[in-house]
Order: C-alpha cells, then structure tokens, then sequence
C-alpha cells in the first residue's frame, strides 16, 4: 500500500486507513483482529480510535491487538476533547453514552494518560483535538498540544471537525500537522475553504465517510436494507437525509464508472477521494471482514482521468 507524506510534515501514512469506530459495538473483538492483521499484512499502516467510539470499547480492544501486529509497523491516531454526558439517573434502561465537548487540559491530557494506558504504549504517533471549543482559551488548547508532543507522548497534534476559520485559527497558535473532515463525492463543500486552509498551513487532510455513510456503495438505490445503517436507529436520520435527487444522480454516476471499469461502486468513490488535492489518507471503517476485504482489494484502482473529471462534474454543488 502506497504510504504518503502528511501535509508538510515528515509523518507518513498509508493512503488507506483502518477506522475503529465499529469496534466494540458492531465489530467483535475477534473480527478486530481479523481486520486488523489483514490491514497491516496489506501494508496498511494508519489506525484511528477514539474515546468515544464503542464507549471507550474500541480503545480497549485495539490495546489487546497491537503487541500481536508489531506496534512499531502502526501509525496510531488518537483524539480527546469530548467527555461523556451522565445519564439520568431515573431513565429505566441503560442508554448509549452522549459526549460534550470540553477541551480544557484537565480533561485532554486525562484522557490522553487513559489512551496510552489501554493501548499500552507510551505515545500516539497522531493525536487531535476532536472538537472546537469556545469555552476554552484557545492558548490553553495550543499549549496542551505544545506539551503534548514536547513531551513525546505525542508524535504529531492535529485536529478533527472543525471548519476552516477555526482550523486557521489554531494553527496560527499551535503546530498542526493533520486534520480529519468528512470528504467524499457527496461531501465536497469542504473545498471551498477548509482544503485550502490545511494547504496554506501546511496541514494534510484526512478524509472520514469517504463512502458518505455506505450511499456511493449504491446500497440504497432500491430501498434501506434491513441490515445497513440506514435501518439503525442511531445512524438513520443522516443516512435518509442525504437519499436526495442530487445524490441519486452521483450514485448513478458511481454505478456507470464502475461497470465501464469492472470493478466495484464502493472502488470509484474510494479511488476519486483518494486522488483531490491536499488528502494525505482516508480512513474507512469496516462492520466485518468481509467488508474490509472487500475495501483493501479496491485500493489499487487508479481512476482513468476522464472518469475522475466525470465524476467530479456531476458532483460538483452549484450554490
């Protein structure tokens, strides 16, 4: 797997990355570890988790994984900023954790001890502010991540969601070297600032939900499958809403490349978001391995220019 330089760093990735935020809720730890060896025996490199995902689960599984893979052979990404809402206390049945933000260092450098410990290594190769917050000095979350790699518990500090004033903003206070955004054919606004913003700061783009939540897959062109997200509670509502005229016409689009290509939907969309300017790696995430073989066996494409273009054209946004 081609690995790539990240922004203007010396940090390198592969173009592909292993997303975990399944693990733990929808992925067992045994199919974790399926996934996770078949990434890394592809030359996969890059592997992000977070506190948040499975509820801290993901963390936990990963730290059994990565003395079995060979910690050295990964790029790990971490992330903190988020902590998690109390439930109520009367509510009759145990409900999914809810995260506000709160970047504050008290709760960053916490977070980022218990991430070291439960995946049993002394530092991140990658480690991001996961969210903006207003509420706190933005000198206190630059000198966090300052301390955070002056200390070599962290590698390389980058950040994740924000837009692109804010991403300016606090690269102008504290090194950043990555930024994570959702990026796909259906997800382009992006382009208008927040790429440019992490070209002029030096900053490589991760792109997340380049599949755009499984629709460029053409999963949904008949209906919501009784086993994809779209029929999960949780997930539904995001995956309906981006169903629209717009997307249909991409899709299709999607479908007709990968026919006159012979390969698979799931392989154009991912090979078109690779290839934009400034995307140093994506990170795809996989309920099984079947999936994930189904994704490694598609990061060879390289996209015949014409097709590219096409694609670009139908889904550019007017306004």
């Amino acid at each position: 797997m081609e690995q790539r330089t990240v922004g203007r760093s010396g940090l390198r990735v592969s173009r592909l990355g292993l997303a975990t935020h399944t693990w733990g809720r929808e992925t067992d730890a045994d199919d974790a570890a399926a996934q996770l060896v078949a990434f890394a025996e592809a030359g996969g490199t890059l592997v992000d988790t977070s506190p948040a995902y499975g509820d801290g689960a993901a963390q936990r599984i990963l730290g059994q994984l990565v003395r079995e893979v060979g910690r050295d052979d990964l790029v790990l990404s971490g992330t903190a900023g988020h902590t998690p809402v109390l439930a109520d206390a009367a509510s009759p049945a145990p409900a999914p954790l809810r995260w506000k933000v709160d970047a504050s260092r008290r709760t960053m450098m916490r977070q980022l001890d218990t991430t070291l410990t439960l995946l049993g290594t002394d530092h991140l190769d990658l480690w991001s502010i996961s969210a903006w917050d207003p509420h706190t000095p933005l000198e206190e979350i630059a000198d966090t991540l300052r301390w955070a790699v002056r200390t070599g518990r962290v590698r390389y500090a980058g950040a994740r969601g924000f837009d692109g004033w804010q991403l300016a903003t606090l690269a102008a206070a504290a090194p950043l070297t990555a930024t994570q955004i959702p990026y796909s054919l259906l997800a382009r606004s992006v382009e208008h600032e927040f790429v440019p913003a992490a070209q002029h700061h030096g900053i490589g783009v991760v792109a997340t939900a380049p599949l755009a939540g499984g629709i460029l897959t053409g999963k949904y062109r008949h209906g919501v499958p009784a086993d994809s997200r779209g029929a999960d509670e949780a997930t539904a509502a995001e995956i309906i809403a981006g169903l629209d005229d717009r997307a249909t016409r991409v899709v299709d689009a999607v479908l007709t490349a990968a026919d006159g290509l012979g390969t698979s939907p799931l392989a154009v969309a991912l090979a078109w978001i690779r290839d934009q300017p400034g995307v140093a790696s994506m990170l795809v995430g996989a309920r099984d391995i079947g999936q994930l073989t189904g994704i490694l066996a598609a990061e060879t494409l390289e996209l015949p220019r014409a097709i590219a273009a096409a694609l670009g054209d139908v889904s550019a946004r007017t306004e």
